[in-house]
């Protein structure tokens, strides 16, 4: 299959032939074939008047030796075909292509069998069981039902645990790229690997490498908690649905040219929290799935028991909406709700969430004392963590918003008529042993006057520093008093705004010629690469020191490092002594 390799070699030599004075020489990586042309970025996005005007590309050996060299580069790439199909031990699975901008996508990948009828609430069964024959791996499978939902729908199922691949159009099973895994946001509620193109990640990078997410089950279906749950199925299925893949990664991103040794995890939002829980997963045991860690806004959550008085009225409160409430004890009442139909299930965890009108995502991991066994500020301040070089980071604005989701008045701080008696409900919808008086020192804390005598903006800078802010530092901390590299930042975007996830703009949503997304993606995959995130022409990222500081500041026209405010510590203190009482 060499006529994907002469779209490449026509497109080297046109670069060559046309820009040879902005050429930085090829390098090719040639585990078997992989071939990298990257264009200075000394006169970035500069091209020649004229490109028709060759005499100042004419006469000199120098201005010869690029079209040599890609000539060259190209018969090697030729000798290698693409790696457009791959052969598993349970089936062959043939990809898209992309001769144009070089990228073999493999889509809709099933790594375990459907998580339907008996196996409801329980660990994947990955890989799957039976062989699966020949695969058209060109178009994404389904991804897992939300709890907004009320069934399935055309591009969702409860049958979702899909992952997809995209490699570098060179790569041979031979190359040995490192390789980036993505874990979806969504409050763990709701989410989509489709949603997160792997362009600008694979290529905006400096250096080859392999860019996978996955699925995982969501709410009900994912997290259903409660004694029947842990008496009869399996507790946090959802994150071991994530575990499940991170060992089909191991088992198998060798066959796409991927390096199991050098797996970097990364998440956002619920992603982020995941990469955290699997630091912390089993007392912090490495089991050498993943080699560095991501996370963009981790949150911290309401962490309760599987049996808290919580948990157990959310579970009969479910199991209710189900109709299988009165079905008998907790092991028939499961048998019930395993029998129940799909849409029974989407359903009666859509009512669930209408009845928790303060709570943003009542459905939500939970301490299983199997997988996850301590919470997060225990784990860490214990140094039970896998230790591996950790990049994470936050927004200025992570709390914008997310009262204003709230149908409950009397907790959406946005309300005209919103007091202090407000933002208190808001909090403590998200963390039910928040006490009146905790939140009594909180306000000697974040005090009106600071914030224009507004509850909007008093409620979101508390709930986005407890949740999240604080957790990327509480992260970082014991990364680096663990004697680890670790690398922490802040985004602050006055122009496209700095609310929870708007980073991530610059990895998902095209092509873009903003200067400080580019140098996020250089960043971002350079530590992916190398272990150390660098970006041309930016600032250079210093690891963080003690006490928070120093972190890298990513604000349009100022990329440099910044030292964490010491009043920020101090909330960080503040919110972390209540790990107790909010269950964190």
């Amino acid at each position: 299959m060499a006529w994907p390799w002469i779209a490449v070699c026509v497109h080297i030599f046109h670069l060559t032939a046309i820009w040879p004075s902005q050429l930085v020489l090829p390098s090719v990586e040639h585990s078997c074939g992989f071939l990298q042309l990257r264009v200075s970025s000394a006169a970035p996005g500069r091209v020649p008047d004229d490109p028709a005007d060759s005499s100042r590309h004419s006469g000199t050996s120098r201005e010869m030796l690029p079209i040599l060299l890609g000539i060259l580069l190209c018969s090697l790439a030729a000798s290698a075909a693409p790696l457009s199909s791959v052969t598993l031990d349970y089936g062959t699975f043939t990809g898209t292509t992309n001769t144009t901008n070089g990228l073999i996508y493999f889509q809709g990948i099933r790594y375990a069998d459907p998580p339907v009828g008996a196996l409801r609430w329980q660990a994947p069964a990955s890989p799957p069981s039976g062989h699966l024959g020949n695969v058209n791996a060109t178009e994404p499978g389904f991804a897992c039902i939300a709890d907004t939902q009320t069934n399935s729908g055309a591009t969702t199922d409860e049958d979702c645990l899909f992952g997809n691949v995209f490699v570098p159009i060179a790569t041979t099973p031979n190359s040995k790229l490192p390789v980036l895994v993505y874990f979806y946001g969504g409050g763990f509620e709701s989410g989509r690997s489709q949603d997160f193109p792997p362009e600008n990640i694979v290529l905006g990078s400096a250096k080859p490498l392999i860019f996978v997410t996955f699925n995982y089950r969501l709410g009900q279906f994912g997290f259903l908690s409660g004694t029947p749950v842990q008496q009869s199925g399996q507790l946090n299925a959802g994150l071991l649905d994530q575990r499940a893949a991170l060992e089909w990664v191991q088992s198998y991103i060798s066959k796409f040219g991927g390096d199991p040794s050098r797996v970097t995890l990364w998440g956002q939002s619920a992603g982020a929290g995941s990469v955290m829980f699997h630091l912390i997963a089993e007392g912090g045991e490495n089991k050498h799935l993943f080699h560095q860690a991501m996370g963009d806004s981790p949150p911290l959550i309401y962490l309760a028991e599987y049996n808290a008085q919580h948990t157990e009225d959310l579970f009969a409160q479910f199991a209710g909406f189900a109709g299988c409430g009165n079905a008998g004890d907790g092991q028939a009442i499961m048998a019930c709700l395993r029998a129940a139909s799909t849409a029974t299930i989407a359903t009666a965890g859509k009512n669930t969430l209408g009845n928790r009108t303060s709570t943003n995502y009542p459905i939500q991991p939970v301490l299983d004392e199997s997988f996850l066994r301590q919470r997060p500020i225990e784990a860490f301040k214990a140094d039970n963590f896998v230790r591996v070089p950790m990049l994470f980071g936050s927004n200025t604005d992570e709390g914008a918003n997310w009262s204003a989701k709230l149908p409950n008045p009397s907790a959406n701080t946005s309300s005209p008529s919103a007091t202090e008696t407000t933002v208190y409900n808001f909090i403590a919808g998200q963390y039910a042993g928040f006490s009146q008086t905790s939140f009594n020192e909180a306000l000697t804390l974040y005090p009106l006057a600071v914030y224009d005598e507004s509850f909007s903006l008093q409620g979101q800078q508390m709930f986005g520093e407890m949740r999240f802010i604080c957790t990327a530092l509480m992260i970082t901390d014991a990364a680096r008093k663990a004697g680890l590299k670790v690398y922490q930042y802040h985004y602050d975007n006055p122009i496209l705004g700095s609310d929870h996830a708007a980073e991530l703009s610059a990895f998902f949503d095209g092509p873009t010629s903003n200067p400080l997304f580019i140098a996020m993606q250089q960043y971002w995959t350079s530590f992916v690469t190398s272990g150390a995130p660098v970006a041309s022409s930016s600032a250079s990222w210093t690891q963080r020191g003690l006490n928070g500081s120093p972190r890298l500041l990513l604000h349009p026209g100022e990329v440099k490092m910044e030292a964490v405010p010491a009043s920020l510590t101090a909330h960080c203190a503040f919110w972390h002594s209540l790990a107790t009482e909010i269950s964190t």
